[in-house]
C-alpha cells in the first residue's frame, strides 16, 4: 500500500516529463528487429539513464521508469495486436486492449529497474541501479509465469558482431553489456570524467565488437559427408489457413514443392508447423501420399494430435514410406495463445485460445528431446515460440549435431513480429553453437549458421522450396554449459556492493 500511495497523483511528474520518458523508451527499443538502429537504443538509454539518476524523488523515479517502459514495449511489442486481427469479427475488438495491458504490465519490469535505482544514494550510484535494473528484469521476465525473454535490451546487437558475445554470456549478458555501457557516461561526477568514461564505455564496447568479428572469421570443418535438406514454405496467410477448401491449396503447395527434383540427393525434407490439415490419427493417407511424391526422402512436418480429451502441437519425422518414426510434442507453449491458463475452469464460459483447432487448448508436451534421423543427423526439435528460451534450450536432453525450427509466424503480421522472432532464432544458434534450419508457413525460412549469420532465406509472404546443406556446429560454447547462473550471481553481487557502499555512506 505505501509503493502505491507513494506512487498517487500528487507524486506523479508533469504529463510532459512522463511523454519524454516514454518517447525515450521507443527510442531504446529502435535496437531491435526490423530497424536494428543500436546506437539509437544506446544513445536514448543513456539520456534516459541520466534523467532516472538526476531524478532524487522515489516516486517520480518510479513513474518515469514505468513510462520509459510502456514507450518501450509500445514499439517493441506492437505486433501483439495481429493475432486478434486474423479474425476481426470475433477478437478485433480486444486488440487495443492486449497492447494497452500488454504495455503496462511489461512496463512493470521498468518500474522494478527504478525501485533498484533507489539502492544508490547519489546520481552515479543511481545511474548504475537502474542500468543493473534493467538487466535484473530481462533476468526475470525470462523465466516468471513461464517466462517471456521477447525484445530484452541485449537483442539490439543480433545484427552486429557485438551479438557473439552471447556465446559466453547469453542474452541477459548481452543485457547488462548494453545497460552498463550506457550507464558509464552518465555515472561520472563532472565534464572530466564524463569524457573519461565514455571513451572507457566506447573500449569496451569496440573491444567486445573486434572479439566478435574475430569469432565470426574462425574457420570452421565443413560436414563430411554433407547433408541436404529442403525447407517448404508454403505461404499459407492464417486467416485463410483453415477456412473451406483453402487448407487444400496450401496442402497441395506443398506436396508440389516437396516433389520438385533436386540438383543432389536430399537428406530430408522439412514443412512447417501445422502443415498437415489431419489429427496425426487421421493422416496414414496423407503421410503415404507424402512419402510416394518425395521420392522415399524422410520428411519432417508439424501436425496436430490427440489423446483422449488432450490435444499437441506436434513435430513428427516420417521414413520413406511415410511411418512415423520421431515425434516431439511442443512443451513451451504461448500464453493465451495456445491455452489459457486456468483454462480448464473456463471452458463452461467459451473462453478458448487463438492457435487450437480443436478443444480449448494445447497441452504441453515433455521435455525437448534430441531425435535422431538417420543420414540427416541428430537434431533439437523446436515448435514456434520456443525458441525464444535459451534455457530450454540449455537442458535439452542429448547432445545435437543442428537445432530445427518449425514455425507459423503468420500469426505476428508482416512489420516486426516475424523478423523479431527469427533474430531470437539466430541468438540460440550463437549460444549453442549449432546451425539452424527454419521453416516458416509464411516465413521467413532459412539456414543459419553457428554463428546466428542468415545464410539463406525464402523472404516473408512468398512461397517455395530451398535446397541447402547444413553447415557445421561449432564447439560447444561456455553459455551453453553454464546457462544464466553467472550473469545471475553477477547481477547480485553487483547489487550487493552498490547497496552496501550507500550503507556506509550514510
Amino acid at each position: 500500500m505505501g509503493l502505491l500511495r507513494a506512487l498517487g497523483a500528487a507524486a506523479r511528474p508533469g504529463w510532459s516529463r512522463l511523454g519524454a520518458a516514454a518517447i525515450l523508451g521507443a527510442g531504446v527499443a529502435a535496437g531491435q528487429a526490423p530497424f536494428g538502429f543500436w546506437w539509437l537504443s544506446l544513445l536514448s538509454l543513456a539520456v534516459l539513464i541520466a534523467e532516472i539518476a538526476a531524478e532524487g524523488r522515489r516516486a517520480r523515479r518510479l513513474w518515469l521508469s514505468w513510462a520509459a517502459g510502456v514507450g518501450y514495449f509500445a514499439l517493441a511489442l506492437f505486433w501483439i495486436v495481429d493475432p486478434f486481427l486474423v479474425e476481426p469479427e470475433t477478437f478485433g475488438w480486444m486488440a487495443p486492449f492486449a497492447l494497452l495491458l500488454m504495455c503496462a504490465g511489461m512496463a512493470l519490469f521498468w518500474l522494478l529497474a527504478g525501485w533498484i535505482a533507489g539502492v544508490g544514494r547519489w546520481p552515479f550510484a543511481r545511474a548504475l541501479g537502474f542500468a543493473l535494473g534493467l538487466a535484473v528484469g530481462d533476468l526475470v521476465r525470462s523465466y516468471v509465469l513461464t517466462g517471456f525473454p521477447w525484445a530484452l535490451l541485449g537483442h539490439i546487437w543480433i545484427d552486429t558482431p557485438v551479438a557473439q558475445a552471447a556465446a559466453v554470456v547469453g542474452p541477459v549478458g548481452l543485457s547488462v553489456l548494453t545497460a552498463i555501457t550506457a550507464a558509464l557516461p552518465v555515472m561520472a561526477r563532472d565534464r572530466r570524467g564524463r569524457a573519461v568514461l565514455s571513451a572507457v564505455a566506447l573500449a569496451v564496447l569496440g573491444c567486445v565488437w573486434l572479439a566478435g568479428s574475430a569469432r565470426l572469421n574462425q574457420p570452421v570443418e565443413p560436414r563430411d559427408p554433407p547433408v541436404r535438406v529442403r525447407l517448404v514454405q508454403p505461404n499459407a496467410e492464417q486467416a485463410l489457413k483453415w477456412q473451406g477448401d483453402m487448407w487444400r491449396v496450401f496442402l497441395d503447395r506443398q506436396l508440389a514443392w516437396t516433389a520438385q527434383p533436386a540438383s543432389e540427393p536430399l537428406d530430408l525434407i522439412i514443412w512447417p508447423e501445422t502443415a498437415v490439415p489431419y489429427l496425426l490419427e487421421y493422416s496414414d493417407d496423407l503421410f503415404a501420399e507424402m512419402a510416394a511424391v518425395s521420392g522415399g526422402v524422410p520428411i519432417v512436418t508439424g501436425v496436430q494430435r490427440a489423446d483422449g480429451a488432450r490435444y499437441y502441437n506436434s513435430l513428427v519425422a516420417l521414413d520413406g514410406r511415410g511411418a512415423v518414426i520421431a515425434m516431439h510434442d511442443k512443451s513451451h507453449l504461448v500464453p493465451f495463445g495456445e491455452y489459457i491458463p486456468f483454462g480448464d475452469l473456463l471452458v463452461p464460459f467459451g473462453i478458448r485460445a487463438f492457435a487450437a483447432q480443436e478443444g480449448f487448448g494445447y497441452t504441453p508436451g515433455a521435455a525437448i528431446r534430441v531425435l535422431d534421423l538417420g543420414r540427416a543427423g541428430r537434431v533439437l526439435p523446436l515448435i514456434c515460440y520456443e525458441a525464444i528460451f535459451a534455457q530450454d534450450l540449455n537442458r535439452a536432453v542429448g547432445q545435437a549435431d543442428w537445432i530445427l525450427q518449425i514455425t507459423n509466424d503468420g500469426w505476428f503480421g508482416d512489420i516486426s513480429g516475424p523478423y523479431q522472432h527469427l533474430a531470437q532464432t539466430r541468438l540460440r544458434a550463437i549460444e549453442q553453437g549449432l546451425p539452424v534450419l527454419r521453416v516458416a508457413n509464411t516465413g521467413v525460412s532459412g539456414v543459419i549458421d553457428a554463428a546466428g549469420q542468415l545464410l539463406h532465406a525464402l523472404p516473408l509472404n512468398t512461397e517455395g522450396a530451398l535446397d541447402v546443406a547444413v553447415p557445421p556446429a561449432r564447439p560447444r560454447p561456455l553459455y551453453a554449459r553454464t546457462g544464466d547462473l553467472p550473469v545471475a550471481a553477477f547481477l547480485v553481487l553487483a547489487l550487493l556492493v552498490v547497496a552496501a557502499r550507500r550503507r556506509f555512506a550514510d
